[in-house]
Order: C-alpha cells, then sequence, then structure tokens
C-alpha cells in the first residue's frame, strides 16, 4: 500500500467515524470545568469512561489535594493513555480540560454541546476541548490501519491551564511521569504555532487610610494612589506601542489592569484598592527585567503621593516560548498534511497567547501547536459567550495530526 493509499485510508476511518468524534466532544462539554472554583477530577472521570470504550486505558494522576487547594483550584486528575507500538520515539498529544467560566450573553446553553449550522457551541468546545477529540480520534484512525509501526503515542488531558499549567503539564514533568520525544498541543487548524508570547500577572495592593467623606483630610485615599498608578502603568502601555517582535504573529508587547476592587461606601474615603494586571511579554523580552520595570513603575506613582503604601504580589509569570528548530520534521508533516487536507498553504506563526507548551519547551521537548479550530481565537468566541467550533475543522484537524503521526511512526 502507498502512502497516498495510507493517507487515504486514515481519511476514510475519520469520515466514517465522524458522528462518534463529534458525540464523543459533547459529551465532553457537558461536564463543566470552569476555572475558578476548578473542580475538575468528574471530568477527568468522564473522559477516562468515555475513553475505555475505544479500549484506551487512561492512567489517572490525582494531584495532592492539599497542592491543588494552596494554588487556589479544588481538584485536579491529570490522565494519560500511553499507546507504545515497538522501538522508537514518543509524539505526545496534550489538550487541557480547565476552561475559563461561561460568563454572560450565551444564546446557547454553555454545557449543551448543541449543534447548529455545522457548528457545536459550548465552552471549550473550541479551547481546548475539541482536540481531546481531534488527539484520541487520529490515534485510532492510526491503529485501525493496523500497519507496523515504531515508537508510540501519549495522549495527555489535563486541567491546569488557565491557572499557569504548573499543576497540569508542569505537575507530569516534574514527576517524570511523561518524557515524550515531541509533542503537539492544542491549538488551530489552519496554521502551526512555533512561538509564543510570555505573561506576568501581579496584584498591587494600594492602602490609604479609610474617613469619613466630610472629613476627607482625616484620610488618605487610596483611590486617588490607585488612579496615579493606573495612569503610569497606562503611559507605560503606550511606550510598549513602540516595541515590535520579529515573530509572525505577534506584535508588541501590552499591559492589561483586568480587576480593581475597592473602598467600602459612597461616603467614605477608600482606605485600600487593589488592582490585577497582566503584562504579555514578547518572546524578545527578559522576565525579570520585566517585572522590574513594572515594579519600579508602580513605585514611582505611589511615592508622588503621600500617606499611600503599596503591596505587590506575584500571581503568575509565564515564560514565553521561543522557536526550537529540533521541532522541524514535527512542523513540517503538519504543514505538509495541513495543506493536503485544507487545500491552502498552513503557515507557521507565532501567537500573543501563552499556553502550557512553555513547559514541554523547558523541558527540552521540541514542541508544535495545532488542532481543531478556525483562522484566529477571536473567530471561535473562545473565552467569550458562544464560543464553539466548526465541525470541518475538526474533521480536518483529525485527518493532519493522524497523517503526521502516521509519516513520524511508520
Amino acid at each position: 500500500m502507498t502512502t497516498t493509499n495510507h493517507n487515504a485510508a486514515l481519511d476514510a476511518w475519520i469520515d466514517a467515524h465522524f458522528d462518534e468524534e463529534v458525540k464523543f466532544l459533547q459529551a465532553l462539554v457537558r461536564v463543566p470545568t470552569d476555572t475558578p472554583p476548578g473542580n475538575n477530577a468528574p471530568h477527568a472521570e468522564r473522559t477516562a469512561e468515555l475513553l475505555k470504550d475505544f479500549g484506551f486505558e487512561a492512567e489517572k494522576h490525582q494531584v495532592p489535594a492539599q497542592e491543588v487547594k494552596d494554588y487556589g483550584m479544588e481538584s485536579i486528575t491529570n490522565l494519560i493513555v500511553r499507546r507504545k507500538y515497538g522501538e522508537g520515539r514518543t509524539i505526545a498529544l496534550n489538550a487541557h480540560g480547565d476552561v475559563v467560566p461561561p460568563g454572560d450573553g450565551w444564546t446557547h446553553d454553555p454545557y449543551g454541546g448543541e449543534i447548529v449550522d455545522g457548528k457545536l457551541y459550548g465552552r471549550a468546545s473550541a479551547v481546548s476541548k475539541s482536540d481531546f477529540a481531534t488527539y484520541t480520534f487520529a490515534v485510532r484512525a492510526l491503529e485501525a490501519l493496523g500497519l507496523p509501526l515504531k515508537g508510540g503515542v501519549e495522549l495527555l488531558f489535563t486541567y491546569d491551564e488557565e491557572f499557569g499549567g504548573e499543576l497540569g503539564p508542569g505537575w507530569l514533568l516534574r514527576n517524570k511521569l511523561t518524557q515524550p520525544d515531541f509533542l503537539i498541543a492544542a491549538g488551530f487548524a489552519y496554521e502551526v504555532i512555533t512561538a509564543h508570547n510570555g505573561c506576568l500577572q501581579m496584584e498591587v495592593t494600594v492602602h490609604g487610610k479609610m474617613a469619613h467623606a466630610a472629613i476627607p483630610h482625616t484620610g488618605v485615599d487610596a483611590l486617588q494612589g490607585a488612579t496615579a498608578i493606573l495612569n503610569a502603568l497606562y503611559q507605560q502601555n503606550q511606550l510598549y506601542q513602540s516595541v515590535t517582535s520579529n515573530f509572525d504573529g505577534i506584535e508588541h508587547p501590552y499591559l492589561n489592569v483586568g480587576r480593581i476592587e475597592g473602598g467600602t461606601n459612597t461616603n467614605v474615603v477608600p482606605g485600600k484598592v487593589v488592582l490585577k494586571l497582566d503584562r504579555r511579554m514578547i518572546p524578545e523580552e527578559n522576565p525579570v527585567e520585566v517585572e522590574a520595570t513594572v515594579r519600579r513603575v508602580i513605585a514611582e506613582a505611589a511615592a508622588t503621593m503621600p500617606g499611600i503604601t503599596i503591596e505587590i504580589k506575584r500571581l503568575l509569570m509565564a515564560d514565553s516560548w521561543k522557536p526550537d528548530a529540533r521541532n522541524a520534521e514535527l512542523v513540517q508533516a503538519l504543514q505538509k498534511h495541513g495543506e493536503q487536507v485544507l487545500g491552502e498553504p498552513v503557515p507557521t506563526s507565532g501567537t500573543p497567547l501563552y499556553t502550557d507548551v512553555r513547559l514541554f519547551g523547558a523541558a527540552g521537548i521540541p514542541s508544535a501547536i495545532y488542532g481543531a479550530g478556525p483562522r484566529t481565537v477571536f473567530e471561535s468566541n473562545a473565552k467569550r459567550s458562544d464560543e464553539h467550533l466548526v465541525l470541518e475543522d475538526l474533521r480536518r484537524a483529525t485527518k493532519v495530526v493522524a497523517r503526521a503521526l502516521l509519516e513520524m511512526l511508520h
């Protein structure tokens, strides 16, 4: 049988089982994994049950309860399915099941897995429960051919991406539970991502002194202090516009203040205000310098307001993921089959998101981001209301991944 015939056989198996693949994804969307609160073990249990129906035994790796609690989540069970075919290299496929809560504005049930006009709606339908389906059915198609294969595959279904990945892939890698030769991680169908931004998140507490609004001079207004800090940060954000990255898909660094809380009542001078900020770092930046600069900008702004004191707490430091030439074979296989299946070139690109992949990169594992999804994060409504997946993109991505696996393991 020629390679062309093998690919046609893979495609045919995926087409024949596509309804089953869609039902699998619907079942995964129907078990909520909102993070916070982050009670993700029930989804892992359900996934393991469904995988068993396909003859896939999932190892359940429960992260110790105290560790999860200290981290700010409720439960995490990471899954590993190991399929060993022979001597040779192991390719891991990683998707995450945890998602941000649905929020308001949905016109479809966020946990309904409803299909309308060829689109499957639901929280995590695009990011990244879709790739639980892509990867599972790509591996099933690969095995269904009955060809002699080398090496092996690992399905890694993890439940900590929204909080930074340390108790998902980070935990599996630290505990030496996975050490693959290559990694494919959840992504989109029309490009292969090979680099991404880093992310620094901080909490800034601005302390003043509460007072009655009728006698404001007896207090110190924390909100005025916070305003000085915000103005300085937004000023800094203007400066970032002039710094450009050399990676396609990544433009410039930016800073977002995403949450503010403070004050007790309308007639009380605010004694405390808390700001939470997110600073995206391009791959060219040094995270240590970035953090030092943000801290300095905040401290200098606070110093202009008499009586104001501040505390700065780092919530997350996710390094950027830089290109790694050792992933060339994997990237090229995905690009080649992507172009054949999609009928258009599949470019490589960077992305302004940060992902778990940086943890595999830091462990020296050559990786690529590729999976089921539209051309942009925005199109999928990921993290917004009415998140959805075009089912044709799921079908195509499954074929691309199955063909790439066959090429690298045959």
